[in-house]
């Protein structure tokens, strides 16, 4: 009998990933349309209670003891995820779900410095992981599917459908995509936005206004910022690992790790008189976008986030590094003579791009944010960021399948 048409075939392909895909998309976008509500109230509640920030060290205590009483096998969160992914031993426990939002929540409702992406991601990676044991599915199968929760999380949470398609994508290898995945990732983020979405979520805007016709000047503005938002980049992804380790290395105890670092960070914002530096930040971020903030505010979120992350608070570090990027390109701009806005703009997907080693999500996600005019200068950016970062970012389990340029045959492989 004549074999049907490749196009013919795939059409179980296409059924069966559309209906996985969608059961993804379904979980993980309402799970991120809770957290965000979540979020929004906890962070309403810390901003009328200034005193709250006294009691983060008691909260870190707890969310400490929670995971080493109930979460030694969920710990390594995203690197758990990507692990999975590179070589699939175990399902990821479900309830890698309920604990990172609750240790992120509290971590939000008490003042320390972390994002969202990381427990968007962990909720979207883990609730898909249960749909092996449902379909029986292979490895190989398996792998995708972590893949698009992957990409689901991450759409829900900002907002970015096709960032977040191709971030699951990216962010396994340096070097090399997955396209066999690229279907199912995309059918997961888009669903899974459009679900958050219903659930009457709303995201940020950021107002850009009018970009600058490309320039030679632009063009060289560019290429000197990629330059210092790579080395950001780096530096950030460095300091938490190594916060991280000391912290591992001094306090042998998990739950006082937390409990440290939170009275390092309630000490700091007594002393600075200013809460400006906890939570998301994201006032902050969009100062940044309308006038002039103070030059030294990334260095002030560079380290209260690095305290908090290292010290063992839960939730991202996605939020953080938009906040250090969007104010470090808004300290560049009268350095470089452009406008607040375009290096902001820039800036905030350019340190994300550098630090996790994603430079076309980031590219994508700052068209989807800022509207196609900043295409040209937001790729510029983020490929300078991604090449100046080195090879080794925010998370650990990334593996490098080839060197960023000829030039870097000295790189750890």
């Amino acid at each position: 009998m004549k074999r049907l048409p490749e196009q013919l075939r795939l059409l179980p392909y296409l059924l069966k990933w559309c209906g996985l895909a969608g059961i993804v998309a379904a979980l993980a976008g309402s799970a991120s349309a809770f957290f965000l509500m979540a979020l929004d109230a906890v962070t309403a509640r810390r901003e009328a209670s200034p005193w709250i920030i006294w009691l983060l060290p008691l909260a870190g205590f707890a969310v400490g003891w929670i995971y080493l009483q109930f979460g030694r096998k969920v710990e390594g969160g995203n690197n758990l995820l990507i692990d999975e992914i590179h070589d699939p031993k175990h399902v990821v426990p479900l309830r890698l779900a309920p604990l990172v939002l609750f240790g992120t929540v509290v971590s939000h409702l008490f003042g320390a410095s972390v994002g969202r992406e990381g427990t968007a991601v962990q909720m979207g990676g883990a609730l898909a992981d249960q749909l092996t044991h449902v379909f029986r599915l292979r490895h190989e199968d398996r792998r995708i599917l972590l893949m698009a929760g992957i990409s689901a999380g991450f759409a829900s949470v900002f907002g970015t459908p096709l960032a977040g398609a191709i971030f699951g994508l990216e962010v396994l290898v340096i070097g090399r995509m997955r396209y066999d995945a690229i279907f199912p990732c995309m059918v997961a983020a888009i669903v899974a936005d459009q679900i958050t979405l219903a659930w009457g979520v709303h995201h940020t805007h950021y107002a850009l206004g009018v970009v600058p016709a490309v320039s030679a000047m632009g063009v060289a503005a560019v290429l000197v910022a990629g330059i210092v938002f790579g080395v950001t980049g780096m530096l950030f992804a460095r300091g938490t690992h190594l916060a991280s380790s000391l912290m591992k290395k001094w306090v042998g105890y998990a739950p006082l790790r937390p409990l440290l670092g939170g009275l390092l960070i309630a000490a700091a914002v007594w002393l600075l008189g200013s809460q400006r530096y906890i939570g998301l930040g994201i006032p902050v971020i969009v100062e940044a976008f309308q006038h002039p903030v103070a030059p030294w505010d990334f260095a002030g979120k560079f380290l209260f986030t690095v305290a908090s992350l290292g010290s063992g608070f839960k939730g991202g570090e996605v939020t953080p590094l938009f906040y250090i990027g969007a104010t470090l390109g808004n300290a560049l701009a009268p350095l470089l003579h452009q406008p607040f806005a375009l290096l902001a703009a820039i800036g905030f997907v350019a340190v994300f791009a550098g630090a996790a080693n994603t430079p076309l999500a980031c590219t994508v996600m700052a068209i989807e944010l800022f509207g196609p005019q900043i295409g040209p200068y937001a790729a510029l950016g983020c490929v300078v960021a991604y090449l100046f970062s080195g090879h080794a970012g925010i998370y650990r389990s990334q593996r490098l399948e080839r060197l960023k340029s000829a030039m870097g045959e000295d790189a750890p492989r």
